[in-house]
């Protein structure tokens, strides 16, 4: 098992990325000519200039940054140039530009007398998504080190944050100082975003969810990117869904969103990868945050849903390969097969549960988690076979019952969710349990319940077969291997 020394950039340390050829140009430690440059800019120009389909170069997206970061660019512009960006594109220079000025408003973490190289995993969002409280402590229990920061649901059910704050006392919120004590302490930090990385990113993130502009692979790659990048890792798993629970709909999106990615973490200097997954259907059965903290140890002791075991594992894997402690892809799958079957990854989620200030009685005691009073029933109409549950019908349904937010103020309800009982596949009779809905005094039954009756599709026949996994994007090239 690899044991390798590993720096990154200090904190108060401002980002000065690699300037090999192809690699991401500087951050903002540009020479003075460009500074004068930047200083005589009018944004105003840089929208012309987008709009009409040019291409912004490195300093005059340098300057849009800066002033993002500073206040110095009104709101009113910030939207409009990032309109134009999604209505022209942007080139892979100037996403890799974007990134990269994006990364140096802020701070890049150190980590020091790490055992191996520090690796995230990253999900591009989905229904039912709880991989990271399953593959985090899998890879941690190997021999990784994991500084892993999440964020919350938006459109769908809760993010990572959401699910682990549902556990009692747990601590997301975290100064560096803590997250690099953690890693040491037990090998990982599950925490948010904090104030130093990438904070044009949250000002920038905050425009696109209120202007119509989230819809573009070029800022979503940056604004990916350009955290993971500063959190200080070496190794990057990226999990990009497709389907109809997925921000990219087709798998040909996801590839070109997955290919993006992994251009920009390997200019960076990140071993990267990114898997396609579906989502076409909830992975798991679990949709709802602290009902999917509970899956997630059901997972861990070895009595999870298949999907969700299998991905999680998958992703485990490769995150054991990227970190150096493993030498290859079948090292990796005995590594995570053991830590699973021996339990080592459920006590390790354990000690990442007590070390946040989280109770670690859940593992043993799942009625800690806060559970809903009330529920319904969704049974089938008539019988045959499950053919498909409509991921995005149940997220949104899962959003209505409160378990998810439409906007960024919105608070989210642990408790509730929907549990599905026959899975894609399933025979069912009429009148079968297909799904069973958490609510609390019925808020949002009424809205939910239509979109839950259009989710459920029964066929005659059985539905083919579909793997969660539909491809791997490696670098150096952005090519695609099919998974059998």
């Amino acid at each position: 098992m690899a044991r390798l020394a590993y720096r990154r950039q200090g904190e108060g340390e401002r980002s000065s990325l690699p300037t090999r050829p192809g690699a991401m140009p500087a951050g903002p430690r540009v020479g003075a000519v460009i500074q004068n440059i930047i200083a005589r800019m009018r944004t105003v120009d840089l929208i012309r200039h987008k709009r009409d389909g040019g291409e912004l170069d490195a300093a005059q997206i340098e300057h849009f940054v800066a002033g993002v970061t500073r206040g110095s660019i009104p709101d009113y512009q910030a939207s409009a140039l990032l309109m134009a960006i999604v209505l022209r594109g942007m080139t892979a220079a100037e996403t890799t530009s974007l990134t990269s000025a994006m990364v140096g408003s802020g701070v890049r973490v150190t980590f020091t007398g790490l055992r191996s190289i520090p690796v995230d995993k990253h999900s591009t969002g989905g229904v039912g998504d709880k991989t990271s409280l399953v593959a985090a402590p899998l890879a941690v229990a190997c021999g990784a080190v994991v500084p892993m920061m999440s964020g919350r649901g938006l459109g769908h059910t809760g993010g990572t944050l959401d699910k682990l704050e549902s556990i009692p006392g747990f601590r997301t919120s975290l100064s560096l100082d803590e997250v690099r004590a953690a890693v040491h302490a037990v090998g990982a930090a599950l925490v948010g975003q904090t104030a130093e990385i990438a904070p044009a990113d949250r000002r920038l993130y905050a425009l696109r969810d209120v202007t119509g502009t989230v819809e573009s692979i070029p800022l979503i790659s940056a604004s990916i990117m350009s955290k993971k990048i500063a959190e200080g890792i070496g190794g990057l798993v990226l999990d990009v869904k497709a389907g109809a629970g997925a921000f990219m709909a087709t798998t040909q999106e996801a590839r070109t969103l997955a290919e993006s990615l992994v251009t920009i973490g390997t200019a960076a200097g990140l071993r990267t990868e990114a898997l396609i997954t579906r989502m076409d259907d909830p992975l798991g059965r679990a949709v709802g945050n602290a009902s999917e903290v509970r899956e997630s140890i059901e997972t861990l002791k070895g009595a999870g849903p298949h999907d969700l075991e299998s991905l999680s594992t998958t992703l485990a894997a490769h995150m054991l390969v990227l970190s150096g402690v493993a030498g290859d892809a079948s090292d990796a799958k005995r590594l995570v097969a053991q830590a699973l079957s021996s339990g080592a990854g459920l006590d390790t989620f354990r000690r990442i549960i007590a070390h946040q200030g989280g109770d670690p009685r859940v593992i043993d005691d799942e009625s800690l988690l806060p559970d809903a009073p009330g529920e319904h029933r969704i049974l089938a109409a008539r019988a045959g076979f499950v053919t498909g549950l409509h991921a995005g019908c149940i997220g949104r349904a899962a959003v209505a019952l409160g378990a998810g937010r439409a906007t960024m103020e919105d608070e989210v309800d642990p408790g509730v969710g929907i549990r599905v009982v026959a899975p894609r596949g399933t025979r069912v009779d009429a009148g079968d349990v297909i799904l069973i809905l958490r609510h609390r005094d019925r808020q949002g039954l009424a809205d939910a319940l239509p979109l839950l009756e259009r989710a459920v599709c029964i066929g005659e026949e059985p539905p083919d077969p579909s793997p969660v996994v539909i491809e791997v994007v490696r670098a150096p090239t952005g090519t695609t291997e099919e998974t059998p």
